[in-house]
């Protein structure tokens, strides 16, 4: 109804998970870590909880599609079953033939699913058991899953058990009855709600994959949405989508505050405020108290003092110090972006981070084959913070102002709070949350491969390329020889992989992307080579 009134090829908010629009918050990643390191590990429960519509189905899509290629998974969505029917859901996921006479068997199921364990450990695979909605689960079938990683060699568990739910399996895996579960369990993460940044964020990032070509909904609409639907991607999709109907309906094309507010109040039933009315309900309130407070105390004041004696005229003339002048605002992401649009190309912004290199552009075309030829090479990404942290190089950030124009900025330093332009001529602090609003997770960095060629590496591959992975892994460690078949991605150097990953909080999965050589690279920099933020130290 209302997409072609705001040029979209299609309605941004649906509630079906759908990949296209899959946006990883900081947080979601973590999450999505967390589950990866899981099943890499041997054995045992790892734990995923978070409230309703804070984004766990995506997160379970989202390994589906990345789960190892030697991991078979189960996946159970409706965990209201017996124990027995829990048993013959995972056989049939996992393709083992069951006889019908054995389908009430326990004790047949569990040894088919025994053998298949075995049979998987021998080959080198791996088995993980998703259990969705997990809080569903009676205690009886909590029990049976527990029984179930009893199933080990002498040296590791065969079976590895994923469990989601909302908070409430919390308080069910805390029962008395339940505790010999609760202490297997290796790893448990909760699911945060969106921060304000990040709902902005994830709204900017709907409407971008459904084709919007510049701002729908304003500033204020933004803050709106986060404070009404306190963080939750299910909620913030439902106002969104009711907000664009709204804006549709009265023939505006900007989605305001007031009618996220109105939007909120048609899912939730009842009517929403400003958010200043109830500062300024404090406020009076404090001011009356105040003001209450200051004529009892005059009142008091005059009652109990003495008439005091007449004071000198010199005395009561004091020097009035002149007002210190207020510091002029610091300027806006949007209006530096706006004074320095020239210097905002995708070629200028290449020269200077070329520059950072120490080498110069020769013309404006092909800037990453030019930085080949000078033995770098360019990586695009797209994520958070986080990880533009974790590879600690300079990086393009592409930047959408308000009005929809594309900007390409050099991210030269980073800290905690403020992220540092290089604008050509000069520098410039911008607050991290101000740059955020405009960077929807784009950015390109360049690094220096050791090697004449970059390509990722994996199990069983071998090569230069290989021997420098083994290398640098060593070196960080203090480590300096070589062993026998240095140039071969064996299970070895597969497990240094991932304890690096794990260490840097990357993708874990004991393949070295090129995401990995990068931060590997960093970890070992070259004296004199462009970083974010310097070793302390």
């Amino acid at each position: 109804m209302y997409t072609s009134f705001f040029g979209l090829s299609e309605k941004p908010f649906a509630i079906t998970p759908d990949p296209r629009y899959l946006y990883l918050s900081e947080r979601h990643a973590e999450a999505l870590a967390h589950l990866l390191y899981g099943i890499n590990e041997s054995g045992g429960f790892i734990q995923l909880t978070g409230e309703v519509g804070t984004g766990k189905t995506t997160v379970v899509r989202t390994l589906l599609s990345r789960v190892p290629h030697h991991a078979d998974v189960a996946v159970i969505l409706n965990p209201r079953v017996t124990p027995v029917e829990f048993l013959l859901t995972i056989c049939e996921e996992l393709g083992l033939p069951i006889e019908e006479a054995d389908r009430d068997s326990v004790k047949q199921m569990i040894d088919a699913l025994n053998r298949r364990l075995l049979s998987a450990h021998a080959e080198g695979r791996r088995i993980i058991v998703i259990v969705d909605e997990a809080q569903n689960l009676s205690a009886e079938t909590l029990e049976q899953v527990r029984l179930l990683t009893n199933l080990e060699t002498p040296t590791q568990k065969l079976l590895q058990i994923i469990l989601i739910g909302q908070p409430e399996l919390r308080e069910l895996l805390d029962r008395n009855e339940l505790r010999q579960l609760a202490q297997r369990i290796t790893g448990r993460y909760h699911l945060q709600p969106l921060s304000r940044d990040e709902t902005q964020g994830y709204v900017r990032h709907r409407l971008r994959v459904a084709g919007a070509s510049g701002e729908i909904f304003t500033p204020g609409a933004l803050r709106e949405v986060h404070r009404l639907a306190a963080g939750v991607p299910r909620v913030i999709n439902v106002s969104c989508d009711r907000a664009l109907l709204g804006a549709y309906t009265q023939e505006t094309r900007k989605v305001t505050a007031a009618l996220v507010r109105q939007a909120a109040g048609e899912v939730y039933g009842r009517r929403f405020m400003p958010q200043w009315i109830g500062w300024a309900a404090s406020a009076l309130l404090l001011i009356g108290i105040a003001a209450t407070g200051v004529v009892a105390w005059r009142i008091w004041q005059q009652q109990a003092a003495p008439a005091p004696a007449a004071a000198p005229v010199a005395a009561a003339i004091r020097p009035v110090a002149p007002a210190r002048p207020a510091s002029p605002p610091a300027a806006s992401i949007n209006a530096l972006l706006a004074a320095n649009s020239a210097s905002t190309t995708d070629a200028a912004a290449f020269r200077r981070l070329l520059a950072l290199w120490g080498t110069a552009m020769i013309d404006d075309r092909d800037p990453c084959g030019q930085a080949q030829k000078a033995g770098l090479a360019c990586l695009d990404q797209r994520g958070s913070w986080a990880q533009v942290r974790a590879l600690n190089r300079p990086a393009i950030l592409t930047l959408t102002d308000d009005q929809g124009q594309r900007h390409r900025v050099v991210l030269s330093g980073l800290d905690d709070r403020f992220a540092t332009l290089d604008l050509g001529e000069h520098d410039e602090q911008v607050a991290l949350d101000d740059v955020s609003r405009d960077w929807f997770g784009d950015f390109t960095v360049v690094w220096k491969p050791k090697t004449p060629r970059a390509r990722l590496l994996s199990l069983g591959m071998h090569g230069d390329e290989v021997r420098w992975l083994r290398r640098s892994l060593n070196a960080l460690h203090g480590a300096s020889s070589d062993p026998e078949h240095a140039d071969v991605y064996d299970q070895e150097l597969a497990i240094a992989v991932q304890n690096f990953q794990r260490e840097h909080r990357l993708n874990v999965d004991g393949v070295a992307g090129l995401q990995t050589q990068v931060v590997l690279d960093t970890a070992l920099a070259e004296p004199g080579s462009p970083l974010l933020q310097q070793p302390h130290g």
